[in-house]
């Protein structure tokens, strides 16, 4: 068999596995590509499946992206859906195929095999849990299941298990379609990998809508009653959720186990590791999607990202190095990802603090509250942003906000940086786009790139929102009707001092004493750090965000 006439078998569909095939059949048109997905729909928006659950999509048939006659039409490829690879031999180079509609098996050889086996939601070991009225959300099958359970009769109260991304999802739709929802996480905090104070305002905005949040709870048991149904989930407090309709969103685990079997490598964090071709550690196989590993920017190293973008754009290189023995590198992965939360858009990239600290990096941070617009145009609205950074070099390590609208544009164009290897005042230089309706002449990637670059150069001093500030002397820069409003959360001895009347009421402050100056925001409580600075005061911080993160960090 000739270079270009090579059979490649592709094990999996959806985001990688169908990315893989067609960008093989574009590169090579002799190559033989077989395709196999052991489930009935071959390439779907599996991103979209709570938005038809609660109506906002209401074509089902546009959830389906490729159809298996679309694909042979289209690309020539062999598609063979409901047929699971079973087992592979890298030795003789054949896979074992088992056909799912007959019970049949039968081996097939390969000369390039890419897997994208895609991950499994976890399902925990508790009682109850094989319980009708209790489901899980990763394909076609499932959404169908779940929509038919929504549309039957009975009360409309559910339970949803888990605060990620596809359980928040999960709960805004199971609102839009009438049902009471209760929302219990094992972990102090919705979107566990954000930082805690940057998802408070989830938090308020779900107890608004009237969901019952519990937090720092994690599941015990189904319950179920007489004709084993689900009637709810108890927590391991002791708590009661009532529900007939259970949504389990505890994560996935990646389907490594072919990939084990047939010896490849799998890395830290449980996904098979692949190179910059995505070729694993035997160079005719390869790894795509949610159960490989890539090289992930931030930390520099190989790690499981599941996420549909980087599986798309894994599958399209190992597709065409499988087809031709060549393709681009694959770029870092930095984990940019957004979620809607009812009217509200929470998104990040990189890292957060906290997982800076877990994976020992050096990392500061600076935190501003800035309109998605200009303030004098209608309709502004706030948004909240953390860039995180190297403390040394400045280098952008990652970047969360969130808000109402504009938030997913400034998370992309940090995440575009951050791939360019950019500093906070790489940031700070960028020449973005302006006009009242769109943004701002400092716009809110400028004014956070602003603030990180005044710390590295020693004209400011961050301090994290959440510090404790018994031990210093808290100047309260607002006037003092916002000061009657809302008090600086934790800091009874804070001393009010509106910035305009600074200069002139110096001699109230000790200038030996080290000092936090806060405001709204952060942005005069700036201007009064480089007022104390020069006036003799050595030792002054400004407070991260001002009153407003901190009222949040102390919340959360």
């Amino acid at each position: 068999m000739s270079e270009n006439r090579r059979r490649i078998v592709i094990v999996g569909g959806v985001a990688g596995g169908a990315s893989a095939a067609t960008r093989a059949r574009r590169c090579n048109e002799h190559a033989e590509i077989i395709l196999f997905e052991k489930d009935e729909h071959v390439s779907f928006a599996n991103c979209g499946l709570p938005y038809f659950i609660g109506q906002e999509i209401t074509d089902r048939s546009k959830l389906l992206v490729a159809t298996p006659e679309f694909l042979t039409k289209r690309f020539r490829l062999d598609v063979r859906t409901r047929q699971e690879v079973t087992a592979i031999y890298p030795a003789r180079k054949v896979v074992d195929v088992r056909n799912l509609a007959t019970g049949d098996f039968y081996e097939l050889s390969y000369d390039k095999l890419i897997l994208s086996p895609g991950a499994a939601p976890f399902v925990p070991p508790i009682p109850g849990v094989a319980a009708d009225g209790v489901f899980t959300l990763r394909n076609i099958a499932d959404m169908d299941r779940i929509c038919s359970s929504a549309a039957g009769p009975g009360d409309r109260q559910a339970v949803v298990v888990g605060a990620g991304f596809i359980g928040l999802e999960m709960v805004e739709q199971l609102r839009r379609i009438g049902y009471e929802v209760s929302l219990a996480e094992l972990l102090p905090q919705v979107l566990p990998p954000m930082d805690p104070e940057m998802v408070v305002p989830i938090h308020d905005d779900l107890i608004r809508r009237g969901v019952r949040l519990e937090l720092g709870d994690g599941i015990q048991q189904i319950v179920v009653d007489e004709q084993g149904k689900a009637k709810g989930v108890e927590l391991k407090s002791g708590k009661v959720l009532p529900g007939r309709l259970i949504i389990l969103g505890l994560g996935v685990r990646p389907n490594t186990q072919l990939a084990v079997a047939a010896g490849l490598a799998t890395g830290k964090t449980g996904g098979i590791l692949t190179n910059s071709c995505l070729q694993t550690s035997n160079a005719d196989i390869y790894a795509v999607g949610d159960a490989a590993e890539y090289f992930y920017g931030p930390t520099g190293e190989s790690m499981r990202i599941a996420l549909a973008g980087p599986a798309n754009r894994a599958g399209r290189l190992a597709g065409e190095h499988a087809a031709t023995g060549h393709c681009a590198p694959a770029a870092a992965v930095q984990g940019t990802a957004v979620v809607r939360v009812f009217e509200l858009t929470a998104a990040m990239t990189g890292l957060s603090t906290k997982a800076a600290l877990r994976s020992g990096i050096e990392a500061t941070s600076v935190t501003i509250v800035a309109g998605q617009h200009a303030g004098y145009f209608p309709g502004a609205s706030p948004i909240t942003l953390k860039l995180v950074y190297a403390p040394s070099s400045g280098k952008v390590l990652g970047a969360q906000a969130i808000g109402i609208d504009g938030v997913e544009k400034r998370i992309d164009v940090i995440a575009t940086a951050m791939q360019f290897g950019a500093t906070v005042r790489d940031l700070a230089g960028l020449d973005l786009c302006y006009a009242p309706p769109f943004g701002s002449a400092k716009d809110p990637v400028h004014q956070a790139a602003f603030a990180a670059s005044n710390h590295l150069d020693g004209l400011s001093q961050p301090l994290n929102s959440d510090a404790d500030l018994s031990a210093f002397q808290v100047v309260d820069v607002r006037t003092s009707d916002e000061v009657l409003k809302a008090p600086l959360t934790g800091c009874p001895h804070a001393v009010n001092i509106p910035v305009d009347e600074l200069r002139t009421r110096l001699s109230e402050l000790d200038a030996s004493k080290p000092t936090v100056v806060s405001c709204g925001v952060g942005i005069r409580a700036h201007v009064a750090l480089r007022i104390l600075r020069q006036n003799g005061f050595s030792q002054v911080y400004n407070l991260s965000g001002g009153a407003t993160v901190r009222r949040r960090a102390c919340q959360s």
